[in-house]
């Protein structure tokens, strides 16, 4: 979290809503700005001065505030409070999207290391048994057949295994690249995946996914364009202006300061303090149609969220059930299949059966367990999309 790059861009983004909140809430308060400087004027020939060139030096502080009446201020305000809402909740959402995006590149390389582990163990037994039947063919009992055959199983396992390795590490460069660092500076120490058992409780209220940051993050999309509504119709009322300014003025720059040389206006220096739009071929109703637009596709896609999130704790919940029934009804098929093995294999050494029948058996037992380690990976991938599904868990703080 304190690394990845794409939290910090959404951390920015926060940062950039923030500050355009903080804007929004300075049209609330008048502008106060100063200046001093000099006014070079010529005026006409014709004119009651005939033609006069004269200096004017100027000091003054201005003032210039609206008078929110019809609450646009207040509407541009509340849009963009909302704005900073949805991009904080925004933010939560990468974060826990990064969150399990890790969990899960975790429970695959632990998967990978399961699979590799089980290759491992399998690449032994068959290189042991291969030695053993090159023994009994030298001694003259077995045929060369048999010793191609188990050389060929040998080999299977071996690139099996090799291609769990390369998964393994495209998984742990994809893990080092959420985590911010460079693959090639980030290793993982092989673990055994072990099988996850959590314990769901029943009847999870649907309040829980008031929590989930992408909902909240709609909501709030939606508030902002009803703010905007009303931000939009405000440009058919009036809108006020007022200012003013205070200083000093004097054609010599040393008698600027003094108090016979003050001088003030109030009202607008250009313009009108009070408009009143009467026509403008329809464009401030287009924005208002162009608000409201808006507003409805943000309501839509809130709701599209709500039902996308029922639909996701649903397939969660329902994916870890099927998935612990699997499981046990695999363990008992990986069982069986392992028996089955040794039975064939008890029976090649009697020389009732062929050697094919126990490498169909022993390719049985390694799919099986490899089925049961797939399906413990399964299990922790569930796991972990039913608590990203929720929001962070199903705990009630």
């Amino acid at each position: 979290m304190q690394a990845n790059q794409n939290l910090r861009a959404a951390a920015a983004r926060v940062r950039q809503a923030r500050a355009l909140r903080q804007g929004a809430g300075a049209d609330r308060y008048p502008e106060l700005t100063v200046g001093m400087g000099p006014t070079r004027q010529r005026t006409s020939d014709a004119g009651p001065q005939g033609g006069s060139t004269a200096t004017a030096w100027r000091a003054q502080a201005g003032i210039s505030y609206e008078a929110d009446l019809f609450g646009r201020v207040a509407s541009h305000l509340d849009a963009a409070s909302a704005d900073a809402q949805q991009a904080q909740a925004l933010y939560q959402s990468v974060m826990l999207a990064l969150q399990a995006d890790v969990a899960q590149a975790y429970f695959t390389i632990r998967q990978l290391d399961a699979e590799s582990m089980l290759y491992a163990h399998t690449v032994s037994l068959r290189r042991a048994g291969l030695d053993l039947l090159e023994t009994r063919f030298h001694e003259g009992d077995i045929t060369e057949l048999d010793v191609t055959r188990a050389r060929s199983e040998l080999a299977s396992a071996q690139s099996q295994a090799l291609e769990a390795a390369r998964q393994r590490a495209a998984a742990e460069h994809g893990l080092a690249l959420l985590l911010g660092r460079a693959p090639s500076e980030f290793t993982l120490a092989a673990q055994e995946l072990h099988r996850i058992s959590i314990d769901i409780p029943a009847g999870l209220p649907s309040s829980l996914l008031e929590r989930r940051p992408d909902i909240a993050a709609a909501e709030r999309a939606v508030a902002a364009a009803n703010a905007r509504i009303g931000e939009a119709r405000a440009a058919f009322f009036p809108q006020l202006i007022l200012t003013g300014a205070f200083g000093y003025e004097s054609t010599d720059l040393g008698d600027l300061l003094r108090w016979s040389s003050r001088s003030f206006i109030l009202g607008p220096l250009a313009g009108t303090m009070l408009s009143l739009p009467l026509f403008d071929g329809g464009r401030r109703q287009s924005r208002v149609d162009q608000a409201r637009a808006r507003y409805e596709e943000d309501v839509a896609l809130y709701r599209q969220s709500v039902l996308q999130a029922f639909k996701e704790v649903e397939d969660g919940l329902s994916a870890l059930r099927l998935l612990d029934e699997q499981s046990k009804t695999q363990d008992v098929a990986a069982a069986s299949a392992s028996r089955a093995a040794e039975l064939s294999k008890a029976q090649y050494d009697a020389g009732s059966i062929s050697y094919l029948e126990v490498i169909d058996a022993d390719r049985e037992v390694l799919r099986h367990r490899q089925t049961g380690v797939r399906l413990d990976g399964l299990r922790a991938q569930a796991t972990v999309q039913l608590i990203r599904a929720l929001g962070g868990g199903w705990s009630q703080s």
